[in-house]
């Protein structure tokens, strides 16, 4: 497996190796040793896939309390996955870090817990799923605002995202009260 370290310490894309013949490919998706050598945990709680079609952005969210660490990927189609941290007291707090991760090039990115987290799908469709390091609960989300100025995520484009509710109705991240923000914990 090829792991490519990001620009915030931490957060992983991570490229499993794929075995293919005429027959078609095969690839480990998840292997506790191998994960734990990354620093990724080995607790994993909850499996979840989501199904979109393009130009829907889903994000970007966090859990304060019980954040979650998420290894995430797309069976097929296409999106653009953004990390972005909001740990208080972390040195790259503000900061983002993007991917694309398709069922083309099978690529995972590790979220480590304490990032907000979301994507936008750019290929016709997409199927995600992620592994979780705890359970969700919907009661400590929060929501931060998908196009926060402040953040400036450069989501590949054409127009406005087809968006939730509370995706549309995200915070600003300087409006989110600091005890609502999950501290920083080196990774």
């Amino acid at each position: 497996m090829n792991v490519i370290e990001t620009e915030i310490p931490g957060v992983l894309i991570i490229e499993p190796k794929v075995f293919g013949d005429a027959r078609g490919w095969f690839m480990e998706s998840w292997q506790v040793e191998r994960y734990a050598d990354l620093g990724i945990p080995s607790r994993m709680v909850q499996d979840n896939q989501a199904y979109s079609r393009r130009g829907i952005l889903r994000g970007l969210h966090v859990q304060c309390p019980y954040p979650q660490g998420k290894l995430v990927q797309v069976l097929s189609g296409e999106v653009y996955d953004v990390a972005v941290d909001i740990r208080r007291g972390s040195p790259w707090f503000g900061r983002w870090v993007g991917a694309t991760l398709s069922g083309e090039n099978r690529r995972q990115l590790w979220v480590p817990a304490g990032f907000a987290h979301g994507y936008l799908v750019t290929g016709a469709d997409a199927l995600f799923t992620y592994k979780c390091t705890d359970l969700y609960h919907p009661e400590t989300e929060v929501s931060l605002s998908w196009n926060d100025p402040d953040i400036g995520v450069a989501w590949p484009l054409d127009g406005e995202p087809l968006l939730s509710d509370k995706d549309r109705n995200g915070a600003l991240l300087r409006d989110i009260p600091t005890d609502r923000l999950p501290p920083y914990q080196e990774v």
